[in-house]
């Protein structure tokens, strides 16, 4: 390959660089709105290779004038930790191009954290929650937000 000037080369580079960073993240990598569109869930893969989610953005960031805090936690000393940045998703491993399981999720509107498995279909992602075996749950759908 020739290049005329150092600046194609560069411009050649740097392209190739984007394309590659891009192709490297899943399409579960992604900012995803929970099935209310009441908050915003960043799903990324961590340095131990599963992946997590934290709540990013909430429609309603307050409540009776103070940022909203986790007060359905089961442990009293995390009931006053702020909803905002909130790790939901934990522990996600990839079983295929649509399938991650082997997860948690935890509902912060009623405290608890359930087992979990997650199927990409497009640009939605089907979110099931469950106690013990999967067919005792219920799926919602998240849909992309970014």
């Amino acid at each position: 390959m020739k290049f005329s000037t150092p600046s194609k080369f560069l411009a050649t580079i740097s392209l190739i660089a984007v394309s590659c960073a891009s192709y490297a993240q899943d399409a579960i990598e992604r900012i995803w709105y929970n099935h209310e569109k009441t908050g915003k869930v960043k799903i990324f893969k961590a340095t131990d290779g599963k992946y997590y989610g934290k709540l990013v953005w909430l429609k309603v960031t307050e409540e009776n004038g103070k940022p909203r805090v986790d007060k359905n936690n089961p442990d009293a000393a995390h009931r006053n930790d702020p909803l905002m940045g909130m790790q939901l998703l934990k522990g996600f491993t990839k079983d295929d191009d649509r399938h991650f399981s082997g997860g948690t999720i935890y509902d912060p509107k009623n405290g608890k954290t359930y087992s979990c498995k997650i199927t990409r279909n497009g640009n939605a992602l089907d979110v099931r929650g469950y106690v013990g075996i999967s067919l005792i749950g219920r799926t919602t759908t998240w849909t992309l937000a970014e």
